[in-house]
């Protein structure tokens, strides 16, 4: 590990006034820290958050629910609010990582994680994540764990969160503060495909951090659930996993939210998936119909083909579970 410079702030203002001295925000720390340990990233100063008061869930006035940055994903997996709106996040907290780490790791630093990509964090291997312009070593290696949606000639590295699937199904967005002041962005938006800037990750500003995520009401009642399909049980990333929540209302579907994990660069939106979905009647056809549509544009590679037939299953298994027509 390279030597670097520590701050411990207790103000939003504090942090980030280091954080525009160049500093790097680090609160868990369960990414950064195994980074600077494997030299795959060498901030030359970091920047404690920890103590700032960030670590509220409350819902609003408009019925959305704001989870603080802070919040560890322990927590917010617990916290009753989060259980009754929106299960779908409680259950993709719970299958995500370690109960360790799950006591650790906050809201704002799992949206943040970066790829778990074997290339991105071999130091020897080209990744242009890591030292852009270096190539990919994925689209001619081993890429059995890529992506099919939304990668480019520079990277085809996934998004690791499990979170951050289930909050780009329920519309959420991010609330940043930094030197210009507050402002809010469609989670949608806030991750970014790699295109030509694969090391670009996040539409984050110089010196801005996360400071909330919000998660918009879903009409009454709503249905979610969050499945995750692995190698192992547990302590796994997801080769495929699917996010789902459904209002049902006088027997047809009024409100559909669908994303899929472990296919995209980014979470990615299964659009084509809820269009089939809404003002119809549940029923196991509806779910085959719709999740035939999952994996519309998808560029598989030559070792994870597999994750076609497999994100198309995980979905109908899903939205049975979710809709209730098993």
């Amino acid at each position: 590990m390279f030597p670097f410079s520590f701050t411990k702030t207790s103000t939003v203002a504090e942090a980030l006034r280091a954080g525009q001295r160049g500093g790097r925000f680090i609160a868990g720390g369960t990414t950064l820290v195994d980074l600077m340990r494997e030299t795959v990233e060498r901030p030359g100063a970091l920047v404690d958050i920890s103590a700032l008061p960030l670590r509220d869930v409350a819902t609003t006035s408009r019925g959305a629910l704001r989870i603080g940055a802070l919040v560890r994903m322990a927590d917010a997996a617990a916290h009753r609010d989060v259980r009754t709106a929106h299960p779908v996040i409680t259950e993709a907290l719970e299958l995500s990582a370690s109960p360790q780490l799950r006591n650790m790791a906050t809201i704002g630093g799992n949206i943040m994680q970066r790829t778990r990509c074997t290339y991105f964090r071999d130091v020897s291997a080209a990744c242009n994540k890591r030292q852009p312009g270096s190539g990919c070593a994925a689209l001619g290696g081993y890429n059995r764990t890529h992506a099919i949606l939304g990668g480019s000639e520079h990277c085809v590295a996934t998004h690791p969160s499990d979170l951050a699937v289930a909050l780009t199904a329920l519309e959420a967005s991010v609330h940043l503060a930094g030197p210009d002041g507050e402002r809010r962005v469609a989670l949608a938006d806030f991750l970014l495909r790699p295109g030509n800037t694969p090391d670009r990750e996040q539409a984050l500003r110089p010196g801005e951090l996360i400071t909330a995520v919000e998660v918009p009401a879903l009409p009454h009642p709503s249905r979610s659930g969050y499945l995750k399909v692995r190698d192992r049980q547990s302590y796994e990333f997801a080769l495929v996993s699917v996010a789902v929540a459904l209002h049902v209302r006088d027997g047809v579907i009024r409100v559909a939210r669908v994303a899929g994990g472990g296919v995209g660069t980014v979470p990615w939106k299964l659009s084509a998936v809820e269009w089939h979905l809404v003002g119809k009647r549940p029923s196991p056809r509806l779910w085959e119909e719709a999740a035939e549509r999952a994996a519309e544009g998808s560029k598989p590679l030559a070792h994870n083909g597999f994750k076609v037939d497999l994100l198309k299953r995980a979905v109908v298994r899903q939205l049975s579970v979710v809709g209730g027509t098993r």
